[in-house]
């Protein structure tokens, strides 16, 4: 099994043939994931070449994509103006799941796009992420798919960076995953850890979690809390930022610190007081997991 995308995942992709839409479509389709439409107003009626000869139609608008192609996912490539229409209008035409790869989206757009998908039932990750991959199955935005490999490891990561590097580490040891989450590091994301923390727990093929953070905000705190009251399956942590000076963003919109609540040692305590393994360094990792799945 697999969480969020796996082989029934339809994808639309929006902005396929802007330089980063067209460049990870054609990484996607290569990986085996179903592209079945693109999005590109104005440019309805073309096709976008595919590897091996495969065509994928490009339509104007979600709405018609979903109509014509069964559509049930969407990854958005367009600029940070337009990401938040653009998310909007994939849960107007019915899509239940986007994935916002853009970066740089006003956080007042996002307010705005969250209770709009929310109302409507579609789940977001993202935005400023590097999207979804459930090894073997499905490749849902940029994560490279030569890192990745199956197994009974789920990995949930706020750094795309640390994402890859957490995973190369785990396959370069034969610990394969289910499905590998980069949830984003802005201030105001979709799908939170705890939520990836509920959809692992769904899935009877995970066998232990990886989660890394990073500074600033509570959301770790609030995980490991979770996992302590409702998990049943081990859970190894990270948090990044280890020796970042308090009051300075580092890197992520959300990666903050304030007071003592979204410091790295506040956040590796509070793992630590909920029965989740801390890794000191992202190498650390396999050691930790490879102890857990063998207890």
């Amino acid at each position: 099994m697999a969480i969020l995308v796996e082989e029934n995942t339809r994808l639309v992709v929006q902005g396929i043939t802007g330089r980063d839409g067209s460049f990870h479509t054609l990484q996607m389709m290569e990986y085996g994931t179903a592209v079945v439409a693109g999005v590109t107003p104005g440019k309805g009626g073309r096709t976008f070449a595919g590897p091996d000869g495969a065509g994928v139609p490009i339509f104007n608008t979600v709405d018609e994509a979903v109509a014509e192609t069964g559509a049930n996912t969407s990854v958005v490539y367009v600029p940070p103006a337009f990401a938040a229409g653009a998310i909007e209008e994939a849960a107007d035409a019915g899509v239940s799941f986007v994935v916002a790869i853009t970066e740089g989206v006003p956080v007042q757009d996002m307010a705005r796009a969250h209770a709009f998908a929310r109302d409507h039932g579609t789940r977001i990750l993202g935005p400023n992420c590097p999207g979804v991959i459930s090894p073997g199955k499905a490749k849902v935005g940029i994560i490279p798919g030569n890192i990745v490999t199956p197994g009974p490891v789920g990995v949930i990561s706020r750094s795309g960076t640390l994402t890859y590097e957490a995973v190369i580490h785990l396959t370069n040891a034969g610990v394969g995953q289910t499905t590998c989450v980069g949830i984003g590091g802005d201030a105001l994301i979709g799908t939170n850890f705890v939520d990836a923390l509920e959809a692992f727990a769904d899935d009877g093929d995970t066998e232990a979690i990886v989660m890394i953070g990073e500074i600033g905000g509570t959301d770790e705190q609030e995980a490991a809390q979770w996992v302590k009251e409702n998990l049943g399956v081990p859970v190894v942590g990270f948090i990044a930022g280890q020796t970042a000076p308090s009051g300075r963003r580092m890197g992520h919109a959300g990666a903050i610190i304030s007071g003592s609540s979204g410091t790295a040692e506040e956040k590796m305590k509070a793992f630590e007081e909920n029965g989740i393994s801390v890794a000191k360094r992202p190498v650390d990792i396999v050691r930790l997991i490879q102890g857990v799945l063998s207890a």
